[in-house]
């Protein structure tokens, strides 16, 4: 019997024509549950589906763990890069964050120009980092 495979969850929204996609997952192989050590990874789809380019500069965290540890992470660009999108283009990474807990979430905005220099952040949908929510297979 083949049971469907468990598709893990995913979270976006979209500002100013900026649609960022989240989607996470528990890495179990490098995780310590007996010294409170879970890691997480999560994949990042930042797509420009407006009329506009813009250039990504940087970026703002917070992430909470369920053990009420709140945590705010910034810097320039995402992974090293400042990517200009394009109406269309795509820019795509993966990152991880380290939890004393099982469960939390994180959430936050990219700060983006335009080429006339208008300024805009771009919401950075809340996703859930769990054990059994983002577990995989």
């Amino acid at each position: 019997m083949n049971l469907p495979k468990k598709r893990r969850p995913f979270f976006y929204r979209e500002t100013e024509g900026i649609r960022i996609t989240v989607r996470p997952a528990y890495l179990r192989e490098h995780s310590r549950p007996d010294r409170q050590h879970y890691v997480f990874a999560y994949f990042v789809r930042i797509e420009n589906v407006g009329s506009r380019a813009a250039k990504l500069l940087s970026r703002h965290w917070r992430i909470h763990d369920s053990v009420g540890e709140d945590t705010e992470v910034q810097g320039e660009g995402v992974v090293g890069e400042q990517p200009l999108l394009t109406p269309g283009r795509v820019h795509e990474y993966q990152s991880f964050c380290v939890l004393k807990s099982p469960s939390g979430y994180m959430e936050g905005e990219y700060h983006f120009v335009r080429p006339d220099g208008s300024r805009f952040e771009a919401a950075i949908p809340r996703f859930i980092l769990s054990v059994d929510e983002t577990a995989r297979p």
